[in-house]
């Protein structure tokens, strides 16, 4: 009835007489349904009927921070503190005004002082942890959060943020204990099951996993995140065609998605079944074709099959939708070195190095490729920069000896053979295979021979 009077008079511009109880109850509504701005109009009219109402102040105070004013509500909460310095509300509001100053420590001390005197204190317990979990003190979040599910035990949320702080603190097994305590007293929690299930899985004991899962998806049917994890649990145990049911049944239980269509596309190419893989990986990019893993995967699965064009296409894919990704573009210049494409593979090397991959086997890749074509002097300046960060590397020697030799540089060539010989005698192997002119050469035979006749 208020509320109906209330909005009628803001229809018609007239002024009704509300008693302050009245306001409060049409500015919770509105608060509770997210309308702020009618709010804010019935704070501003009920402060002018009730200028002395506590309440009222308090209810402007919340939409202050609300609207992140905090200076203001600041000031008014000193206002009311003058006339009711112990208000519980009051002290509730000047703790959220500090935490979201980042001042969490004094926050958690004005909490302290309303739990020592509330009659209620399930909420104090939720924001005192909360307020430890912002300074990363996760055993003081935790036994809060515990304390609400212990006059609360669908507090679900505290349940989900006790077994956080549990996952930050690496105990896994006191989560367990804690799981097993609470499952005795709620057996039908399927909540409590399905965390159960993650800290068996985290500490890979798969066959407890399951069992806690199995119990999640039996008390509730429909519970999508216990047959998602059943089915990661029965990977694990490689038991694939069980997961594919599980990852089916999620897909008839709610809308599909990309991830799903890649977990089961994965079962059926560990089975073998590589068209039904290539299958669910195309649903997968079809469901979300920004999604690089599905194309990456895609990628894999062709190039495994030395189907090198089809690879080629997909890695494409990939590249187009994350071009800094120095992972993909090694596996483009690898992919197009088997289709004879080495100036791509060449643009590609160079590319992962513009991205600051200076790893070992992108300057080989490259300087390698670089020889394939004849671009020796390349190569070897590809070489040189390789030799800069990877100092006693026999990968790096035995072919800067090699484009040396090969771009008449037989001094330097020659330094570099003693040096691999010194490193790795047995991998000039790679020489003969990169540069046969240079290993049948009289000098570096002669070198080799003296070193291994000097080493027996």
């Amino acid at each position: 009835m208020s509320l109906s009077k209330f909005e009628s008079m803001l229809k018609t511009n007239s002024v009704y007489f509300f008693d302050s109880v009245e306001f409060e109850e049409i500015i919770q509504h509105y608060l509770d349904n997210g309308k702020h701005s009618l709010a804010n109009k019935a704070v501003q009219l009920g402060l002018e009927q009730h200028p002395t109402s506590v309440l009222l102040k308090l209810l402007k105070v919340e939409l202050l921070i609300f609207e992140d004013k905090l200076q203001k509500a600041a000031s008014l909460i000193n206002e009311i503190e003058a006339v009711a310095p112990n208000n519980e509300e009051l002290l509730i509001q000047k703790a959220i005004i500090l935490s979201k100053k980042d001042k969490h420590k004094e926050a958690i001390e004005i909490l302290n002082q309303i739990l020592s005197t509330t009659e209620d204190p399930a909420d104090i317990w939720s924001m005192l942890g909360m307020e430890y979990l912002y300074i990363d003190d996760f055993v003081n979040a935790r036994l809060n959060f515990a304390n609400c599910i212990a006059i609360d035990f669908e507090d679900y949320s505290s349940l989900y943020n006790v077994m956080y702080c549990f996952d930050m603190e690496n105990n896994h097994e006191e989560a367990i204990v804690y799981l097993n305590n609470f499952i005795e007293n709620n057996p039908y929690c399927e909540i409590a099951w399905h965390q159960l299930g993650r800290q068996f899985f985290v500490l890979n004991r798969f066959k407890e996993a399951l069992r806690a899962f199995d119990y999640a998806v039996l008390i509730d049917e429909s519970f999508i995140g216990g047959y998602l994890e059943k089915a990661k649990t029965l990977e694990e145990l490689e038991r694939y065609e069980e997961a594919i049911q599980n990852y089916l049944i999620t897909l008839e239980l709610d809308d599909p998605t990309a991830f799903v269509y890649i977990r089961t596309g994965e079962c059926y190419q560990k089975l073998g079944d590589l068209n039904t893989a290539v299958k669910y990986y195309k649903k997968a990019v079809h469901e979300d074709p920004l999604l690089d893993k599905a194309w990456l995967l895609l990628t894999e699965l062709y190039l495994e099959e030395k189907e090198f064009e089809k690879a080629q296409y997909y890695i494409s894919k990939a590249l187009n939708i994350d071009d800094s990704n120095v992972f993909y573009w090694q596996k483009y210049a690898t992919i197009n070195i088997q289709l004879n494409f080495y100036e791509e593979a060449v643009k590609a090397y160079y590319k992962s190095l513009e991205l600051e991959d200076a790893s070992l086997e992108v300057f080989v890749g490259l300087a390698d490729v670089l020889l394939f074509i004849g671009n020796f002097e390349e190569a070897l300046q590809i070489m040189v920069k390789a030799k800069n960060t990877y100092r006693e590397f026999a990968e790096i020697e035995y072919r800067l000896c090699g484009l040396f030799l090969l771009t008449s540089d037989e001094k330097n060539g020659l330094i570099h053979l003693k040096n691999a010989l010194a490193i790795d005698a047995d991998y000039r192997s790679i020489m003969q295979e990169l540069y046969p002119v240079v290993f049948d050469n009289e000098k570096v035979q002669k070198i080799i021979q003296h070193y291994l006749k000097a080493t027996e």
